[in-house]
């Protein structure tokens, strides 16, 4: 079996279609290490890649006007249980197009793995992007994840971004993204993390609404047990008139593990606004007495509460 094959069980396992590769019509990339093993473009969309000395260099561009009816599937991973891969990354939506992408990050048997991703995203006038990203990384908890994006949103541009971890250990993760939007853009940030163990996240996430009338959300959902810790930033600014803005932070904890959490919110001009919830505890009494009313034991019962949370 060769490392593309390996790599795509992999992904299969994670939950992704492994059939992608064998699809015409949808774009992807896929990388093992500091090697591509596959890409493809399609109409509307061009995607460059190459190994560089210290990594993988990509840059997708949308052209003005297309919307693509598939997502683009990114799958970046690591075969071996040492390891590194370091992705650069460009990503351009030109004036009103429209494009979701879904980014499996893969590091089935990690023991020693460093994975960092640093990525610049601008979305043009009237542009749509979706980003999925899901991480699977594993039993060992030898991942080190360092995720960082700078995103512009252009007038009437949205951005919608998703990160999931709560498939393996998360081993040490740090999260590092800041999001301008421009007049009337839309940003929704959704992170949702699993930590057991030893494990050790950090998540800082920052949305300045500097366009009038901008929209933003950042929503933060980890639950974390054993000696995992957890460190939550998120930081929302409100500069523009008519600018409206959310923090919204809930973190579950368990057994040993600690947890912490930072809203902060900042307004420069009298005309916007920006609010803020961060709530951390244990799972709820109710909830938990209610399942086990139905026979479910107390673990199960917390498992269930927690997985619902995490959705």
């Amino acid at each position: 079996m060769n490392a593309l094959e390996q790599l795509m069980k992999a992904f299969g396992n994670a939950g992704g279609d492994r059939a992608i590769l064998a699809d015409s019509a949808t774009a992807h990339l896929v990388a093992d290490g500091h090697t591509i093993l596959s890409s493809r473009e399609i109409e509307g969309i061009e995607v460059e890649a190459q190994a560089t000395a210290s990594g993988i260099s990509a840059k997708v561009r949308v052209r003005q006007g297309v919307r693509l009816k598939n997502p683009v599937h990114l799958c970046f991973g690591v075969l071996h249980t040492r390891g590194s891969q370091n992705i650069q990354m460009e990503v351009q939506l030109e004036k009103n197009a429209a494009a979701s992408f879904i980014a499996h990050c893969i590091f089935p048997e990690a023991e020693q793995v460093l994975h960092t991703m640093d990525a610049a995203i601008d979305i043009g006038e009237g542009a749509e992007m979706r980003y999925t990203e899901i991480h699977f990384h594993g039993r060992h908890g030898g991942v080190e994840a360092i995720p960082k994006a700078l995103v512009r949103v252009g007038k009437n541009g949205r951005y919608l971004g998703a990160f999931t971890l709560i498939t393996g250990r998360v081993g040490r993760l740090a999260i590092d993204y800041a999001v301008q939007a421009e007049e009337n853009g839309v940003v929704e940030l959704l992170t949702r993390v699993f930590g057991h163990g030893s494990d050790a996240i950090v998540i800082k996430e920052k949305v300045v609404l500097a366009g009038e009338n901008s929209r933003g959300l950042i929503k933060t959902r980890v639950a974390i047990e054993d000696e995992a810790t957890a460190e939550i930033t998120g930081i929302t600014e409100g500069n523009a008139a008519g600018a409206r803005g959310h923090v919204d932070c809930l973190e579950i904890v368990k057994d040993h593990a600690v947890a912490s959490a930072s809203p902060v919110v900042r307004v420069t001009n009298p005309l916007a606004k920006v609010t803020h919830e961060a709530a951390i505890g244990s799972v709820d009494k109710r909830q938990l007495e209610t399942l086990m009313v139905h026979g479910l034991t107390p673990e199960e019962a917390v498992e269930v509460i927690v997985k619902g949370i995490l959705r």
